[in-house]
């Protein structure tokens, strides 16, 4: 069995290193090529207020957050859920560095999130297919024929559902793809199903990855 997360964070804002925090976490399981209704979501309170610009792009008030379970509240439900597959992140050094920062805060052990872990950077692949070509995700969208007309703002569990499709059109998949997904296979949400172990690799932030982000809420 060959098992994938697919995952999206939202943010108070766009840097990490000057205390914004995840305030939406989304999660989609493929299982050999097939994706599930195992789907991880949970709002998240922030405790600190929502940038202006970041709640444009993905329309969550600080009003909203505030009855909201802390990352603290749900961190050993994700790290249950993710268990030790690999990971798909459209741009992953931005969302691996907000999850870590999230787990150091929660007083849990960072190795558990990405080290010995395989991770698929979308975002990286877009651009070795497609050099010099837009590669946000709602390009990625239109260039596979995905179909993302509800995706009036960003949202984690909305974006990790279109991620997942486009990941499997990239890798090229031989099923038939209808709406979100190539198929739906049902799975315990309480008990994912696990993988053993495999040679995997990290993937770290670097410069020109942080400005593509912002270029990427800009448009």
């Amino acid at each position: 069995m060959n098992r994938l997360i697919v995952l999206d964070t939202e943010t108070t804002g766009l840097d990490v290193d000057d205390g914004h925090r995840v305030i939406e976490i989304g999660c989609v399981e493929i299982i050999d090529r097939s994706i599930t209704d195992n789907f991880f979501h949970y709002y998240i309170n922030p405790q600190r207020l929502v940038d202006e610009k970041a709640f444009e792009v993905h329309g969550l008030s600080n009003d909203f957050l505030s009855d909201k379970p802390k990352f603290s509240d749900v961190v050993s439900k994700l790290i249950e859920y993710i268990s030790d597959s690999a990971l798909v992140i459209h741009n992953a050094p931005f969302d691996l560095g907000f999850l870590r920062e999230e787990y150091r805060l929660s007083n849990m052990d960072t190795s558990l999130l990405d080290s010995n872990r395989k991770v698929y950077d979308t975002l990286k692949m877009a651009r070795r297919e497609s050099p010099g070509k837009r590669n946000s995700l709602d390009a990625l969208c239109g260039r596979y024929s995905v179909d993302n007309t509800n995706r009036n703002l960003h949202g984690a569990l909305l974006d990790a559902k279109l991620l997942a499709s486009v990941y499997l059109k990239m890798t090229q998949g031989q099923t038939s793809i209808v709406g979100l997904s190539e198929s739906t296979i049902k799975t315990s949400k309480t008990n994912p199903q696990i993988i053993s172990s495999r040679e995997q690799k990290i993937i770290y932030a670097n410069k020109s990855e942080i400005e593509s982000h912002q270029k990427y809420f800009q448009k």
